[in-house]
């Protein structure tokens, strides 16, 4: 009995100990995109966040269905802080709103927000029938479906926001799909586009190409990102959403069952990374807005995105109606 109790007693403090140790060893961010600009911003707070933490923290590639394989890899692994998720808004809020994703927002528990970026009404540099954003609009309602634009892939987040102010403006454009938005680009510099929604990390590859009309955002830090150029809100025109919702941004998250104190280091350590300068100032430099915003508000900031992308998805219908009625 003796030894039976001095066992248990020693595996107790081997678990206290190993608690304590935490991270003892190296962390997995699960990252829902392929690799790119946005995810070497994520590479950013990782290193800023394991410098904290003692480990190396390295982003991984997991695309797919939408950003979904990704949440489904990380919640396959442990929850015992040593997966995070990078948890964008498609796979955390967009796919559980259509039906493509089991969670809600709620069944995480919250790190730190990571970083937004703002979408941007685009044309060729060159194009001078529209000098500003109110030029396009006007154009566009004197020849209603005769513009022609892309967001990308039609009916993701982009193409919601675009939608949206089209429908606040009172005009329509036909809209062409592509895969992969630098083949947008090309088309749009070759002319066979009038203007595009591009995010900053397009902007900054293409900037000596394109002119920006409109960033579509209230967040005055979005400016910034596109070299100063306007919100659309300053050509009195209503965006209709507010906040996050017209924009991509991240949260880090872990598993709802981590234990506290693990869920505490990785705050700590998150949120130190995050108030350094030189991170910000990277993130700013690579075109991504640092959020700030801390655990305590995930609810606060997350909650009402679904309202907002609701009347996107609204936008996107009426579109497709108005087009039809122009042909």
């Amino acid at each position: 009995m003796r030894k039976l109790l001095s066992l248990a007693t020693a595996m107790l403090l081997f678990a206290g100990t190993a608690r304590a140790e935490f991270p003892d060893r190296n962390i997995e961010n699960i990252y829902p995109w392929g690799p790119g600009a946005t995810m070497a911003a994520s590479q950013v707070i990782a290193d800023a966040m394991g410098a904290e933490l003692g480990v190396n923290i390295s982003v991984v590639s997991t695309p797919g269905a939408a950003g979904t394989k990704a949440f489904q890899t990380a919640l396959s692994k442990p929850a015992d802080g040593y997966t995070i998720f990078d948890g964008y808004v498609a796979p955390l809020v967009l796919q559980p709103m259509l039906g493509k994703a089991e969670w809600t927002y709620e069944d995480f528990t919250p790190l730190w927000s990571a970083t937004s970026n703002s979408f941007a009404i685009v044309v060729r540099k060159d194009d001078d029938r529209f000098p500003d954003f109110p030029a396009l609009i006007a154009h566009a309602k004197e020849n209603p479906g005769k513009l022609r634009y892309s967001p990308g892939v039609t009916d993701a987040l982009p193409h919601m926001v675009a939608a949206k102010v089209m429908q606040t403006s009172d005009v329509v454009a036909q809209v062409v799909p592509y895969p992969e938005i630098d083949n947008a680009v090309k088309d749009l510099r070759g002319g066979v586009l009038d203007f595009i929604v591009i995010n900053p990390g397009v902007y900054t590859t293409n900037k000596d190409e394109v002119r920006v009309l409109a960033v579509l955002s209230d967040l005055e830090d979005a400016s910034k990102t596109y070299d100063g150029a306007p919100l659309v809100q300053g050509f009195g025109i209503d965006l209709g959403m507010k906040g996050l919702a017209p924009m991509g941004w991240s949260w880090w998250l872990v598993r709802k069952e981590t234990p506290e104190d693990v869920v505490a280091k990785l705050q700590e350590a998150m949120g130190k990374a995050l108030a350094r300068e030189d991170v910000q100032q990277k993130l700013l430099d690579m075109g991504y807005v640092p959020l700030g915003y801390g655990p305590e508000r995930y609810a606060e900031i997350v909650g009402p995105v679904a309202d907002d992308l609701k009347s996107g998805i609204d936008a996107i219908a009426w579109e497709k109606e108005q087009l039809q009625s122009v042909k």
